[in-house]
């Protein structure tokens, strides 16, 4: 059951009239029914890995809390071995196998080890980092163990973040379910908003730009370095109202029932640097790394050298959460090295801008940097797209040495319609938060035409196809 369905509005309007209709001591159990019949909407066999984590992880939290010494330490890596074993049996056991047999064969070893015939369960690194960050933060004594384990369980599967996100810390939900959310109009208002946003960037633009993106990267031996070029941008702008699209549905579903979910991104194509650019984008997951990966192999608080391989560390193991493919590790490679770049040329780059007189050129400046870094972005989604990283290489040089007639199609219009007024609202609040303007002007009936004009451009320019979210495959 994708968000962009018709089995999903219904499900979304029956669920929400329960929960409120339902007295507050037994809504716990309807979100947590819901979201069982929501996971196994898609395969529903799969509930039985989630009860497995859940089971082991809340008796996990329980015993952490009450042991000492390196029993608690044994108890978290027990914990945790369970759910980064589960991961890596299903998404990347055929990985490993694979390229064991490479190395083998390379050495004389003609046998093929053998691969599982298995489908990976949707959003499986999802709600196992959410699902560790719970015993991570109960050994770390920063959260209380759950005793109530529906409480506990419906932590790990409440529906609208559990396939995609965000991640979230168990000090942030937890407590959210205990807590009575009578009926707010505001909060319900303010929810059906976000949720028009959600539709309007992934039916609307994420889908349009992926028919002009699937037709350049899927054929690529019959397209120019131009086509090439266009399609990864709009690759850009796919994946960005892709996962936005479906992090504003997922927020805006929670706000209506009362509960805040932290958000996941920050208008990320508007920042300056690279750096800046991974703190404003799929921000529950930036922040997991750091807080659970980079900060426990030192950060940045040993020697230069250390805390690069710690930062490429931390890249690698991005690419390789999302998808066991070589690919994606190159792309955590070319983002890891921007920063490394970016930090030992600093010194450089200042001094440059200070000779040059460039930061006196004000927002012209400012647009250059964020040129500079949406093309360097662009740049790594390139491997990210691509099917394997030859052709990845292949689309690199076509785009650098083989300039054709651009490939056109009629949904280069739509996508730059839609994409130029999502774009324009994120000018907006970004450079000016405090004016009212359009979806957020003092006057209702202003408001209400924008969202109605919204809704307009979603049904006559929307893709109702039922496509997936890319990162439901994650």
């Amino acid at each position: 059951m994708v968000f962009n369905s018709i089995q999903f509005i219904v499900f979304f309007i029956v669920v929400t009239t329960g929960y409120f209709l339902s007295p507050h001591k037994y809504r716990w159990i309807l979100l947590l029914v819901a979201s069982c019949v929501f996971y196994m909407a898609f395969v529903p066999v799969y509930i039985l890995i989630l009860g497995f984590t859940i089971v082991i992880d809340y008796f996990a939290g329980i015993y952490i809390a009450q042991a000492s010494g390196l029993r608690r330490k044994y108890l978290l890596t027990i914990s945790l071995a369970a759910n980064i074993g589960i991961l890596a049996v299903f998404k990347y056991f055929n990985f490993i196998s694979i390229n064991l047999t490479a190395v083998m064969q390379t050495l004389g070893w003609h046998h093929a080890l053998p691969l599982l015939q298995i489908l990976l369960p949707i959003g499986l690194s999802f709600h196992t980092f959410q699902a560790m960050s719970y015993t991570i933060e109960v050994y770390r004594r920063n959260q209380p163990p759950e005793r109530h384990f529906g409480i506990y369980a419906l932590y790990v599967m409440f529906y609208p973040q559990l396939v995609a996100g965000p991640i979230e810390r168990p000090q942030n939900m937890i407590h959210q379910f205990y807590e009575k959310h009578p009926f707010n109009w505001l909060q319900v208002n303010e929810g059906f908003k976000r949720i028009i946003w959600g539709f309007f960037k992934k039916i609307v633009v994420a889908d349009r730009a992926a028919q002009y993106v699937n037709a350049v990267y899927d054929n690529s031996n019959y397209h120019s370095g131009v086509d090439f070029a266009l399609a990864t941008i709009f690759f850009a702008i796919q994946i960005y109202c892709d996962f936005a699209g479906y992090a504003d549905i997922a927020i805006g579903c929670a706000q209506v029932m009362g509960f805040k979910l932290m958000e996941n991104f920050r208008r990320p194509y508007f920042a300056k640097t690279v750096s800046e650019f991974w703190r404003r984008w799929h921000i529950s997951l930036s922040t997991w790394f750091t807080d659970y990966l980079y900060i426990s192999l030192g950060g940045n608080r040993v020697k230069l050298p250390r805390a690069y391989l710690n930062l490429m560390i931390v890249f690698l193991i991005s690419g390789l959460w999302h998808g066991a493919d070589w690919r994606f590790m190159a792309w955590g490679a070319i983002n890891g090295f921007y920063l490394i770049f970016a930090h030992l040329f600093q010194s450089y780059k200042d001094k440059l801008h200070t000779v040059s007189g460039l930061q006196r050129l004000g927002w012209f400046y400012a647009f250059l940097q964020i040129i500079t870094t949406v093309i360097l972005i662009s740049f790594s989604w390139i491997f990210f797209r691509a099917t394997s990283i030859s052709i990845a290489i292949d689309i690199i040089k076509k785009i650098f040495t083989s300039w054709g007639h651009l490939f056109i199609q009629e949904n280069i219009i739509y996508v730059l319609l839609g994409a130029g007024i999502l774009f324009l609202s994120e000018f907006i609040s970004e450079y000016y938060p405090h004016k009212k303007l359009f979806t957020r002007s003092r006057y209702a009936f202003v408001r209400c035409f924008s969202y109605a004009f919204i809704v307009i451009l979603i049904m006559a320019l929307g893709v109702f196809d039922g496509g997936q979210f890319i990162y439901f495959q994650f």
